[in-house]
């Protein structure tokens, strides 16, 4: 995937709203789920490995409604969105403020269970890529950096992210043909080596 480039994933969760000690309301859950398989196109898959949001952690990120910059619900750096990893996933809890009449409608929302969805945004700095032997691509993203969280209403993969991820499965594609007419050309040339033949140096 290329690097230096904003990528959205999308994530079924199941938010739950609460108010503290304080009357403050508040919404949690999880933004990201690890292991979990995430089917990008026919063919293409990926995950997200434990440890992959460690590094972003200590960031300042954002908890936003359906990716909007100008409806913050809360800012990591301002002490209203809390973000930690465990066995499960990256799990969020954002601080609502009751002053601000959009964010306290995206609360309503959420406790009705009208918007039960998230998405993160990222930039991927760290993954593995295995092609299996039914010739699917599966990526396992092992770092990022996080810069937002998303509560939404219609979440999608963003087809620019569809597009990128397809380039790359094409990519590997034509290089295993490659690699396999170059083996073919030698087998022509040579004739089958035997297992008990000496390697050669």
């Amino acid at each position: 995937m290329e690097r230096a480039t904003r990528q959205l994933r999308t994530v079924g969760t199941r938010f739950e709203t609460r108010e503290a000690e304080d009357g403050a309301p508040h919404i949690t859950g999880y933004f990201a789920v690890f292991g979990s398989n995430y089917e990008i196109a026919p063919l293409m898959s990926e995950s997200i490995a434990p440890g992959a949001f460690s590094s972003s952690l200590g960031g300042d990120v954002r908890a936003l409604t359906n990716h909007d910059t100008t409806l913050v619900l809360g800012r990591t750096t301002a002490g209203t969105l809390e973000l930690r990893e465990d066995e499960h996933g990256l799990w969020g809890d954002i601080r609502i403020n009751p002053n601000d009449q959009d964010a306290m409608n995206t609360y309503a929302r959420v406790s009705r269970g009208d918007v039960s969805q998230c998405s993160i945004g990222f930039e991927i700095v760290d993954e593995e890529t295995e092609t299996r032997a039914d010739g699917s691509v599966h990526w396992t993203i092992k770092g990022v950096i996080l810069y937002e969280v998303s509560v939404c209403t219609f979440p999608a993969y963003a087809e620019t992210n569809v597009q990128a991820r397809s380039r790359e499965a094409a990519e590997l594609k034509r290089r295993r043909l490659e690699a396999w007419k170059t083996r073919m050309k030698e087998v022509l040339k040579n004739g089958p080596e035997s297992p008990d033949a000496p390697k050669k140096a």
